[in-house]
């Protein structure tokens, strides 16, 4: 016994030692609940990293939502601990893993929205629209709306817009709202169009255009947002529990298709939902949410505050303006008349002057700006605008973009490198759109659509996405269009435009590290290195083995975000 202790009695030291016992009890149990959890050990796995300086690995280690160690099998083993007993881990089994997609560019509020409502993707003719509208009358009381996306008349015989004839008798008494694929048109039956009072003398509202027939009466065709809002002002909100009931679906769609990421464009009341089911340890995917370009400066200043921007899950971010149209609607805003059809050069949503004071006012405040814009001209006047806010508020790291840059002049490429611009385009749409884009602007224009590899021999950014649910989430679809710029069923023989394609290492960087990068999130994921966020998938095939013709039929056996499994299929 240690001098001082001699002559202590009993009960005071048992006493002592009890309080000294709880208080070591109790800083063990702090210590333990400061402590990172223990690691997962994903092995012997074909892990392609992304990082181009160590483009692959054999093993990793997961703690605490991140990537700890990754490497060859002995380093993982012996310097990382995951040849300690007990270490928990993941064999792979030689299986193809990489970073998670980040989905530049989506509207997970509209995919909800179409879950619940008529589908109409894929429809062959104004004849099945009919049918499916007749089978959703069925099931609804009269005077109520109905609703439904997605129809694309470049796939029926005759090609034309259809007309409220066509479904007035098959919903005399529901009113009736049915959006194009693009979501920059939408056709309505005759008791929708007088619930919204458009007849013969109602004027085309700013930016948009209520189509109308021979005889001047209108045909139910509406087209850009300003038109058909006169329509959807009139339908009723969706409550907050359909809204949530839609997004769940899309959200386990997104998880099923290897999304880790999203960048957002959605309704506010949608971004409410996202922040109920992050509460509730329920989202499957980091959601970064776009404001609306058009709110008032406080407005956008208030829920930036309110919906922050540093969350590692969701968290509020650039700014979105629609400027033009669609090619498939013939609204894209267009520097010469469209090839099919000389009386139109689309539609520029904006007056320019105003654009251009807005974007100076909103940059100042610190806004990032993402202007969609197709057209060649749109694309032109969304260059001009970013040129004059940087001469108006001077130069900073801004990272500005323009969503889809779908058409853009010979001249125009460099301007996006020398301005910084970043192009968040989407692959899967020259999939889609080569059934006809040609036919829309000519084989010299057509030149300069869908053309990443231009932009990236330019040195101008790509992030890339897939305008969900105008295309499907399926980031393979665009890897295919990358690759092969050929139709789903193959051809045409080399592809269409073919000096465009390009490396599928160069796609997934645009869909990864490029997506990262457009949102300021550089170094935090992309790729799969030490530091960055676990999210990862592991799918069926490896991609770098396999023909491209195959990248579609790749299946996702599980999505890891945050070290958290989100899909495990089979």
């Amino acid at each position: 016994m240690r001098k001082g202790t001699i002559g202590v009695r009993p009960a005071v030291f048992c006493f002592t030692l009890a309080v000294a016992m709880w208080a070591s009890a109790a800083r063990e149990n702090s210590y333990a609940q400061e402590r990172p959890k223990a690691a997962v050990f994903y092995m012997h796995g074909r892990i392609y990293t992304n990082d181009p300086a160590s483009p692959w690995a054999e093993a990793m280690a997961v703690a605490d939502g991140k990537i700890t160690c990754i490497g060859k099998m002995a380093h993982v083993l012996l310097d990382c601990g995951g040849s300690q007993e007990g270490a928990e881990t993941v064999p792979l089994h030689e299986q193809f893993v990489m970073p998670g997609f980040n989905d530049a560019h989506v509207h997970l509020g509209s995919a909800g929205a179409d879950a619940l409502s008529v589908e109409l993707r894929g429809v062959t003719s104004p004849q099945e629209m009919q049918k499916r509208v007749a089978e959703a009358v069925a099931h609804h009381k009269e005077g109520e709306w109905i609703t439904g996306s997605g129809w694309d008349h470049t796939l029926w015989p005759d090609k034309r817009f259809p007309n409220h004839q066509q479904l007035d008798p098959v919903a005399p008494k529901n009113p009736v709202l049915l959006t194009h694929i693009s979501g920059h048109v939408a056709v309505a039956n005759s008791l929708a169009l007088k619930i919204a009072e458009i007849d013969k003398s109602t004027p085309n509202p700013p930016g948009g255009e209520i189509e109308h027939d021979g005889l001047g009466e209108p045909t139910g065709m509406l087209k850009e947002d300003t038109a058909m809002a006169l329509v959807r002002v009139r339908i009723p909100d969706p409550s907050m529990e359909e809204r949530r009931r839609g997004i769940e679906i899309v959200l386990q769609n997104v998880a099923r298709n290897g999304v880790t990421s999203v960048q957002d464009n959605s309704a506010w009341e949608d971004f409410q939902v996202y922040q109920e089911l992050k509460e509730e340890g329920k989202l499957t995917a980091r959601i970064t949410e776009w404001l609306h370009f058009n709110d008032s400066l406080d407005d956008l200043q208030n829920r930036r505050a309110q919906g922050g921007t540093t969350d590692l899950w969701l968290k509020t971010g650039a700014l979105k303006a629609v400027t033009d149209g669609a090619l498939g609607s013939r609204t894209a805003a267009m520097l010469e008349p469209y090839s099919d059809d000389p009386s139109a050069t689309g539609i520029f949503t904006y007056d320019r002057d105003k654009l251009r004071a807005m974007a100076i006012e909103r940059d100042k405040a610190g806004f990032q700006l993402n202007f969609h814009a197709i057209g060649d001209r749109a694309n032109r006047i969304c260059l001009d605008v970013f040129q004059a806010v940087v001469k108006a508020n001077g130069r900073r790291d801004r990272r500005d973009r323009i969503e889809h840059a779908q058409v853009v002049a010979p001249t125009d490429f460099k301007r996006f490198a020398e301005l910084k611009v970043i192009a968040s385009m989407q692959p899967s749409h020259q999939t889609t759109d080569m059934r006809w884009a040609e036919d829309r602007i000519g084989s010299e224009r057509i030149k300069g659509a869908y053309a990443w590899n231009t932009m990236l021999k330019n040195g101008v950014s790509l992030a890339f996405g897939t305008d969900y649910p105008v295309e499907p989430i399926s980031p393979f679809r665009g890897l295919y269009a990358c690759v092969t710029r050929e139709r789903p069923e193959g051809g045409p023989r080399k592809g269409w435009e073919p000096q465009e394609k390009i490396s599928l290492e160069d796609c997934i960087r645009a869909y990864t590290s490029g997506s990262a990068y457009a949102q300021f999130e550089e170094g935090k994921k992309g790729e799969l290195r030490v530091g960055e966020y676990a999210d990862f998938l592991i799918l069926s095939d490896e991609l770098t083995k396999i023909p491209p013709s195959q990248y579609t039929k790749v299946r996702v056996l599980r999505t890891v975000v945050g070290g958290k499994t989100m899909y495990q299929g089979n």
